[in-house]
């Protein structure tokens, strides 16, 4: 089973869309809550690509997915369940 972590903000909607996504999916995943915790976006920043500040940001076995518009644009080409089944 992949590691598939998520940073979000509390009552952040894209937070929360995402990890209904996750959730319908039946995918464990580690939660990092950073609501107004600069260092802690800070690391998050430093883990992704391009710079992104914004949240939710998702990873899966470290490797950078993007927010939620790019985990719900992978469930819609249906490359979401392979990246899922094929990471390690």
């Amino acid at each position: 089973m992949p590691k598939v972590e998520i940073y979000t903000w509390r009552f952040c909607p894209f937070c929360i869309r995402a990890k209904q996504l996750l959730d319908r999916k039946g995918v464990a995943y580690e939660e990092y809550v950073i609501d107004g915790d600069e260092d802690a976006r800070d690391a998050m920043v430093a883990r992704g690509r391009d710079g992104r500040r914004s949240v939710p940001q998702v990873f899966i076995d470290d490797a950078h997915v993007g927010g939620c518009d790019d985990l719900y644009a992978l469930e819609r080409q249906g490359r979401l369940d392979a990246l899922l089944a094929v990471a390690s």
